[in-house]
C-alpha cells in the first residue's frame, strides 16, 4: 500500500513569517579576537576569563585587555612612541585591531590610559617607621623600576616625546609627576610628625633631591652603581633634608 504523503502546510495570509533569529553573540565573543590563554598546569576547571562591559558597548574580556596592555608596553619599549603602531600592538597581542579600538579610540588615548594606570599603581610609598627606612625603601623601589628593561626605555622616551606632544605632557605631569610627588611628600610629612625633620623643612627641595640624583644616574647617564650606593645616597639625602 503506498505511503500516505505528509500533509502540506496550509497557506498563510497576510505578513509572511519572520526568518529564524540569528543567535546573539555570546558575551565572551571577543575570544575570537585573541587566542585564549592556556590553563595553568595543575589547575583543571579554572574559572572563565573575567569580562566587563563598556557603558553602552560590548563586553570586554580582561584577559584580552591584559594581553594588549602587555604588548603595548613591549612595543613601546622596542620602538618608542613615535614609531609605535596599533596594528603592531594588536599583532603582538594576538588580537584583532578592532579589540584595541573597542577600548581606546587612538594611540594617544591608549598611551595616556595605560601609562596613567601603571603610574598610579606604582606610587605607594612604604612606611617603615623611620625616615631613613622610608627613604631607602623609596630609592630601592625607584631603582628597581628604572633598571627594569621596559621602564628604563619607556620613561626617557615618553619624557622626550612630551616635549613635542602637549597632551602627553599634561598626563605625564599630572598622572606621573604630580601623583608620585604627592605620595613622596607623605614620606616627609610622616618624618615631621615623628620629629625626625623640622616643621620648616623645604619640601620642594627635598622632593627634588629624593628623585633627581637617582633618576639622573640610572635613566640619563646609565651609570652602574656599587652595592652600597643606595645606602650612601640615603645618608646624603637625610643630611640634606635636615640642613
Amino acid at each position: 500500500m503506498p505511503a500516505t504523503p505528509a500533509p502540506r502546510p496550509a497557506p498563510t495570509t497576510g505578513t509572511p513569517p519572520e526568518a529564524p533569529a540569528t543567535p546573539a553573540a555570546p558575551a565572551t565573543s571577543e575570544a575570537s579576537a585573541a587566542p585564549a590563554a592556556p590553563e595553568a598546569p595543575g589547575a583543571p576547571g579554572a574559572p572563565a576569563a573575567a569580562v566587563r562591559r563598556t557603558p553602552g558597548g560590548p563586553v570586554l574580556q580582561d584577559s584580552v585587555t591584559e594581553a594588549i596592555a602587555a604588548a603595548f608596553f613591549e612595543e613601546l619599549a622596542a620602538v618608542g612612541y613615535a614609531r609605535l603602531s596599533l596594528e603592531t600592538v594588536a599583532r603582538r597581542a594576538g588580537a584583532g585591531k578592532a579589540a584595541i579600538y573597542r577600548r581606546w579610540p587612538s594611540k594617544l588615548d591608549m598611551t595616556l590610559a595605560l601609562v596613567r594606570a601603571v603610574a598610579v599603581d606604582a606610587t605607594e610609598i612604604k612606611d617603615t617607621g623611620t625616615l631613613r627606612g622610608d627613604v631607602l625603601a623609596f630609592l630601592t623601589a625607584t631603582a628597581d623600576a628604572l633598571r627594569h628593561r621596559l621602564p628604563s626605555r619607556i620613561v626617557p622616551d615618553l619624557i622626550a616625546e612630551s616635549g613635542r606632544n602637549p597632551e602627553l605632557a599634561r598626563v605625564l605631569l599630572g598622572a606621573v609627576r604630580d601623583t608620585r610627588r604627592g605620595k613622596a611628600a607623605q614620606l616627609l610629612e610622616r618624618a615631621v610628625e615623628r620629629g625626625e625633620l623640622p616643621a620648616g623643612t623645604d619640601r620642594e627641595i627635598a622632593l627634588d633631591l629624593l628623585a633627581g640624583p637617582l633618576y639622573w644616574r640610572l635613566a640619563v647617564v646609565h651609570t652602574a652603581t656599587a652595592p652600597d650606593y643606595l645606602e650612601r645616597l640615603t645618608d646624603k639625602l637625610l643630611a640634606a633634608f635636615a640642613a
